[in-house]
């Protein structure tokens, strides 16, 4: 696989150029890092394993690196079949949040998620407005439910 670091040398804005190009890439599967990605109304996150990219993200209009972030390119069909499986797979896990009828709880668990799959200072670096549109509450709750945390 040919891994390439999201980092001085290659800025959120040429890979964003890229998924909008339609280039398949996934997130490695052998770190912890993932990438949030914007579209109109929502944001989807994409963690290790999944693609991004393609079909998936046609509707994209930022990035957010989660940890440090490396893509791969995938160098044949099974590689895609599975990346495009754990796309799902956290598109799923998202869903399951966002079934939460009560905001305050549906921001709770996105950040629990999200320090459980990286830690506190990756999670505390991410802003109120991602996690919002991940789970579909106002930023101003995200905002609560953290500061409730520090107490």
């Amino acid at each position: 696989m040919n891994e390439q670091n999201i980092d001085s040398k290659f800025k959120i804005e040429r890979l964003l150029s890229r998924l909008k190009a339609k280039e398949l890439l996934i997130v490695n599967p052998r770190r912890k890092n993932g990438l949030i990605i914007y579209k109109k109304y929502h944001a989807e996150f994409a963690g290790p394993g999944a693609i991004v990219g393609g079909q998936f993200d046609l509707g994209i209009i930022n990035l957010l690196a989660v940890g440090n972030v490396s893509l791969v390119a995938p160098q044949n069909s099974q590689e895609r079949k599975q990346a495009y499986k754990m796309r799902r797979q956290w598109v799923r896990l998202t869903k399951q949040i966002i079934d939460n009828p009560e905001p305050t709880e549906r921001a709770q668990v996105i950040l629990n998620q999200f320090e459980h799959w990286f830690d506190m200072e990756t999670v505390a670096d991410l802003p109120d407005e991602a996690f919002a549109l991940l789970v579909g509450v106002l930023p101003q709750t995200i905002r609560k439910v953290r500061n409730t945390e520090l107490l």
